[in-house]
């Protein structure tokens, strides 16, 4: 397995292809790629239909799968002003691949007693091997959490990974290729089967702040009681014991964090699902929140700035390293428009962190609309988010 990656700020979309396709040939020494992955900034919008046939000129027999991104990610750097392609392929002996396109009507059967069955048919990908998924939604017209939820109920030991078109504000303004095609609507991917191993690394950003609670009374999205006390009572005794700088913080950036290993023993805050809060009810002293919970589920209150943000990527990049996995052949990041220049006061804060974690593995990606990943076995749909696809074979 060979991976390499490349970034263009060209103007010119056959002149960035042209350029970044070159530097992707001599890195991978004369071996042919059988995947490559393009990320299109909107500076290129006027010429996203042409993408798939130029970059079949340069690099013939790949398939394509790709976005339009808000900022692209390539060779290892973030670019996020300025027009920018990026190019990232792979040779992937002994894996198959199956490309995907999801219709803007493919919704959620949850109901349906076979829903498993159709979303098995819809991606038309064998469950043995165990196949991974790289996921492109729109985000106008693809309905992606029913899409990953879809996709778990159908494969769930399978790991899915990727990101929501970006760079467009309103419908048919995003780009998705795929093969020959550019699509304006639903959602592209691939689903790779056989001789790989798909690591996923998903950083939300965020610390926590006091100590978790279990949620004893609640209503779908609404949490009444944590710990037998109500809920703003919680949040107001937390909010008197922070110091003055996360009192502030509190004010704007405040989350929290769900525990969703139902199975789990102990609380673990590496399986935490981040989610806003959306609004309260005073009368009821109640929170309500952008996920629905159950009683007994585990919640821990957290805070979002860059500090935090660093933190947690530091963490697990740290903890990725020690697991003893192999060493990864290529990787993609999936990071949410909001991170960035925009939270760390400069580019490449992530990918840099990634390089002197981890090493320098190819790697290419863009800023997304939402980010796919897994957080405690199964797949969501995150904000303000990096997620993380590591690729590797599975003899290492």
């Amino acid at each position: 397995m060979r991976w390499a990656s490349a970034i263009s700020q060209e103007r010119g979309t056959a002149e960035a292809i042209g350029g970044a396709a070159a530097a992707l040939r001599a890195e991978l020494d004369g071996v042919a790629p059988d995947l490559v992955l393009a990320f299109v900034s909107p500076h290129h919008a006027a010429a996203y239909e042409q993408v798939p046939e130029l970059v079949a000129r340069e690099l013939p027999g790949a398939l394509l799968c790709g976005c339009s991104g808000g900022g692209i990610i390539g060779s290892g750097h973030e670019v996020e002003q300025g027009p920018a392609l990026s190019l990232t392929a792979a040779s992937l002996p002994g894996v198959e691949l199956t490309q995907l396109y999801f219709s803007s009507d493919a919704g959620d059967e949850s109901g349906d007693a076979d829903a498993a069955a159709l979303w098995r048919q819809r991606a038309g990908v064998p469950d043995e091997p165990v196949p991974s998924f790289l996921l492109l939604p729109d985000p106008f017209t693809s309905d992606a959490p029913a899409l990953v939820a879809g996709l778990d109920a159908a494969y769930p030991t399978s790991c899915k990974v990727g990101g929501l078109a970006s760079g467009g504000g309103r419908a048919g303004h995003n780009a998705l290729f795929l093969g020959a095609e550019t699509h304006r609507a639903g959602a592209v991917g691939v689903a790779l089967s056989g001789d790989i191993t798909v690591d996923t690394i998903v950083a939300q950003g965020c610390r926590p702040i006091g100590k978790p609670y279990a949620v004893t009374r609640c209503e779908q999205n609404a949490i009444l009681e944590l710990d037998g006390a109500p809920a703003l009572d919680v949040l107001k005794a937390l909010y008197d014991s922070l110091a003055a700088d996360d009192r502030e913080l509190l004010r704007t950036s405040l989350f929290v964090g769900l525990e969703m290993r139902a199975d789990a023993v102990e609380f673990r805050e590496g399986e935490l699902l981040v989610r806003n809060i959306v609004g309260s009810v005073p009368e009821l002293g109640a929170l309500v929140i952008a996920a629905s919970v159950h009683r007994f589920q585990v919640l821990q209150f957290l805070l979002r700035d860059a500090a935090a943000a660093a933190f947690d990527l530091e963490r697990l990049l740290d903890a990725y390293q020690a697991s003893g996995a192999a060493a990864p052949a290529g990787a993609l990041l999936f990071s949410c428009l909001g991170r960035g220049e925009g939270l760390f006061g400069r580019a490449d804060h992530d990918t840099d962190l990634f390089r002197e974690r981890i090493g320098g593995v190819p790697m290419g990606g863009f800023f997304c609309n939402g980010e796919i990943g897994p957080v405690g076995g199964s797949t969501f749909l995150h904000g303000y988010t990096s997620s993380f696809g590591l690729f590797r074979s599975k003899a290492g």
